[in-house]
């Protein structure tokens, strides 16, 4: 017998946190295909996201409700049940968990360790939960977005994991036949392998809700022609564009060839003069990971096998990091 939705008389309402890359707009799909489809639930899903969705912000959203309640809007999902989010760096904005409900849920993607202290920006009464999507699906040889729809029906009962897995199988049989089984994996390794952070939020109530675009008005607006917040790549961070893998340089295998830099989307390779009367005139020093945005090409170049692929955990890329601008803080 199928659970009923907690809240019978409004819709039951999930928002996807994610970068292009990780799934998030799949594993949307597949969760309203099997809500409408298999468990006879009115539902809707959309998602929002720029001209090239690898490496950007994707939000994917779902509306699920009672067959007899009809669904009259396709905005946004403002004041979510639960935020799911595909990556851990999207904690550091504040938008990622705004419109949090004082009794919702928030998943995220990370390893064990302590909390982000930017969770106790959540309300007192939400409920937290932590899966390693990405470990789970390197092992699985799955994605992270597999791992997080079990998490998600693991954590409440009523979305049928056994249903939400059907879909999730059908969607992948055609195309991908091959990844079926491995996402089996995954699905079943999140709908069991989550933890449950007690006593992380502050907040009390409901969190306000964070407008794509302000609210201007004629005594508001700013001047026309001009540019309010203008941009500086100098000042620019792509860590966020990471799908949890990066390039590691061996130096000890580089011949200094600059193959790399020819490829290099974002420029983030540091050169400098080679030692005098050595072998390079300029050597290849480092990577500066705030600029890069693990597009993996540099590695995909590479004649000597010096980059290689690399899991991002923790603190990686600040260690490692050679600065393109050393004079530049932050």
């Amino acid at each position: 017998m199928d659970m009923p939705l907690p809240h019978a008389e409004r819709f039951f309402e999930i928002r996807f946190e994610s970068i292009g890359g990780l799934g998030a707009h799949a594993a949307g799909q597949v969760l309203a295909s099997a809500a409408v489809l298999r468990m006879g639930l009115n539902g809707a899903h959309f998602s929002s996201y720029g001209s090239e969705k690898k490496g950007s912000l994707v939000r994917s959203f779902v509306r699920l409700g009672q067959a007899e309640l009809p669904i009259r809007t396709s905005a946004p999902v403002e004041k979510p049940d639960v935020i799911v989010v595909f990556h851990a760096a999207l904690l550091q904005n504040p938008a990622s968990f705004a419109g949090l409900r004082a009794d919702g849920t928030l998943i995220y993607n990370a390893r064990p360790g302590p909390a982000p202290q930017e969770l106790a920006a959540l309300p007192r009464g939400a409920r937290v939960i932590r899966v390693d999507a990405l470990g789970i699906a390197v092992r699985a040889k799955s994605r992270p977005n597999a791992v997080l729809l079990g998490t998600l029906c693991g954590a409440f009962p009523f979305l049928r994991a056994d249903v939400v897995l059907e879909e999730l199988t059908q969607e992948f049989a055609g195309r991908h036949p091959e990844a079926v089984a491995s996402n089996e994996r995954a699905f079943r390794a999140g709908a069991s392998e989550f933890e449950t952070l007690e006593a992380v939020g502050r907040a009390q109530g409901d969190l306000p809700v964070a407008y794509s675009e302000p609210a201007w008005g004629y005594e508001t607006q700013p001047l026309g022609g001009i540019i309010p917040a203008p941009g500086n790549t100098a000042w620019n961070d792509l860590s966020m564009s990471r799908t949890g893998w990066l390039p590691l340089l061996d130096r000890g295998k580089c011949i200094h060839c600059g193959l790399c830099d020819l490829v290099c989307p974002d420029q983030c390779l540091v050169w400098a003069d080679g030692e005098e009367g050595g072998k390079f005139e300029r050597e290849l020093m480092g990577i500066d990971y705030r600029y890069c945005k693990g597009c993996l090409r540099c590695i995909e170049s590479c004649p000597t096998a010096a980059m290689a692929k690399s899991e991002e955990t923790p603190g990686l890329a600040d260690r490692l990091r050679v600065p393109l601008f050393p004079g530049l803080i932050g």
